[in-house]
C-alpha cells in the first residue's frame, strides 16, 4: 500500500474525439466529423463525467490538464470557457496549473488562440508533423506549410506559458535531407518545445493496411543522430524519449505520466491511473461519441485493479522514458511495493547490455538504452 497517496500529484486529461478527417498513421480515438460539433452537449457530458470521477481524487487539486484528441481546436473559445470553468468548479485546480491544448494548425484563424488563452488555456500543442507539401499529403494531413508557419506565429503572439510543435520524421519515402530540413525549419520558428518523434506503424491505421515506403534503418539513424546535434546546438534539452525543452520549459503533463503520477481521464475513450488504498485502478470511458453522449449511460467502459506483477513493467514502462535519473526508492514510493529480486537481477544484465546505468541511489536509462527502449523493457520483465 502507498504510503501517502496525497504526495502523487494529480493530472486531468480530456479528449475531444472528433477530427475534420482521419490521419492513415493515427490510432487514436478520433471519429471523422460530419456536419458541426455537438459541444455544448459534450462539454455537459465531460463535466458530468467528472462529477462522477471526482471522488478517485481523494481531495487532490489537479497539477495539470491535457486536453487532446482527436482535434480540440475544432472547438468554439467559448465551449472551451465553459469547459475549464466547469471543471474548476468541480475539481480544485492548483494556482500555476499547466493547461495544455493540441491544435491543428487547419484549424486555426486569426485570434482563436487568443480566445483559448482567455478561455484558460497557458499552453499550446500545435500538430505541424512536416513541412514538405508531399509528405503533408502523404500524412493525410489537412494543413499546408504556411498555415503551419502562421498557427505558431500566433502562438508566438499570444499570452502564452510555453507551446509545443509536433515534428514527425522517418516519413514515407522521406530522405536524410528533408528529415533534417523539417526539423531545422521548426527550430528556426524558435518554438519554447518541440516533440520530434519518429513514425511508427500501428495496428488499426490505414498505413498498417497499406504500408508505405519508409526510409531504410540506415537513413533513420542517421536522421535521428544528426537531429539530435541539432537540438542540441539550438538550445533544445531532450529530457524525456521524444521531448526536447528550451530551458524550464518541458511539459509538465507529460513530466507527471512518465514520473508514474496518477491522472484522470474524461471524455470518449479516455484513460485514467490512480493510486487507491486497494491498489492502482486504470479507467476507461466509453469510445464513441454517440454511446459516450447517450443519456443515463454509465461512462465507464471498463475499470480494474493492475496485477501486482505488472507493477514493474507498468512503472519502468514510464518512467525509464525520462532522461534523469529514477531515485531506487522512488519505485516504492509510488507503487507501495519492495523491487522484486527478479528485476533488480534483470537491471544488472542491462547495465552489462550497455542499456542502463545503475549507482548507490538511482537508475538512469544510457543514450543507447533510449534508443533501444523497448528492448530494455522488454529485458526487465523477460
Amino acid at each position: 500500500m502507498v504510503d501517502n497517496i496525497q504526495a502523487i500529484p494529480l493530472s486531468l486529461y480530456i479528449h475531444i474525439p472528433w477530427c475534420v478527417q482521419k490521419c492513415p498513421y493515427c490510432d487514436f480515438n478520433s471519429h471523422t466529423l460530419k456536419g458541426g460539433i455537438p459541444e455544448k452537449e459534450y462539454v455537459a457530458h465531460l463535466l458530468d463525467d467528472l462529477r462522477a470521477d471526482a471522488h478517485l481524487a481523494q481531495g487532490r487539486e489537479i497539477h495539470t490538464i491535457f486536453i487532446g484528441g482527436g482535434t480540440p481546436s475544432l472547438l468554439s473559445s467559448d465551449a472551451l470557457a465553459r469547459l475549464l470553468q466547469g471543471v474548476r468548479q468541480i475539481l480544485p485546480l492548483a494556482h500555476n496549473a499547466e493547461v495544455t491544448l493540441e491544435a491543428n494548425p487547419g484549424t486555426v484563424e486569426t485570434g482563436k488562440f487568443a480566445g483559448f488563452v482567455a478561455g484558460g488555456v497557458n499552453r499550446i500543442s500545435i500538430g505541424v508533423q512536416s513541412f514538405n507539401e508531399p509528405q503533408l499529403a502523404a500524412l493525410g494531413r489537412i494543413h499546408d506549410a504556411d498555415q503551419a508557419r502562421y498557427a505558431i506565429a500566433q502562438a508566438h503572439e499570444v499570452a502564452l506559458n510555453s507551446f509545443n510543435v509536433d515534428v514527425m520524421h522517418g516519413l514515407p519515402e522521406q530522405s536524410l535531407t528533408q528529415g533534417l530540413n523539417d526539423l531545422t525549419q521548426a527550430i528556426a520558428l524558435n518554438p519554447k518545445h518541440l516533440s520530434w518523434y519518429q513514425l511508427t506503424i500501428e495496428p488499426n491505421t490505414s498505413f498498417h493496411s497499406r504500408p508505405p515506403t519508409l526510409p531504410d534503418d540506415d537513413t533513420l539513424w542517421a536522421i535521428q543522430e544528426q537531429g539530435e546535434v541539432l537540438l542540441r546546438e539550438a538550445g533544445y534539452e531532450q529530457y524525456e524519449i521524444s521531448g526536447y525543452a528550451q530551458a524550464g520549459q518541458q511539459c509538465q503533463h507529460n513530466l507527471n505520466y512518465w514520473r508514474f503520477g496518477d491522472y484522470l481521464g474524461i471524455g470518449c475513450g479516455a484513460h485514467g491511473k490512480i493510486t487507491t488504498d486497494k491498489g492502482i485502478l486504470r479507467t476507461e470511458k466509453i469510445k464513441h461519441p454517440k454511446g459516450y453522449m447517450q443519456i443515463g449511460r454509465d461512462y465507464q467502459l471498463k475499470q480494474w485493479y493492475v496485477e501486482m506483477d505488472d507493477y514493474p513493467f507498468e512503472f519502468f514502462m514510464n518512467r525509464l522514458r525520462l532522461v534523469e535519473a529514477c531515485p531506487h526508492d522512488e519505485y516504492q514510493i509510488k507503487t507501495g511495493e519492495s523491487l522484486p529480486s527478479s528485476i533488480t537481477t534483470m537491471m544488472n544484465k542491462a547495465q552489462d547490455n550497455g542499456l542502463l546505468s545503475i549507482a548507490n541511489e538511482h537508475w538512469q536509462v544510457t543514450p543507447l538504452g533510449r534508443r533501444y527502449l523497448n528492448t530494455l523493457l522488454e529485458q526487465l520483465v523477460d
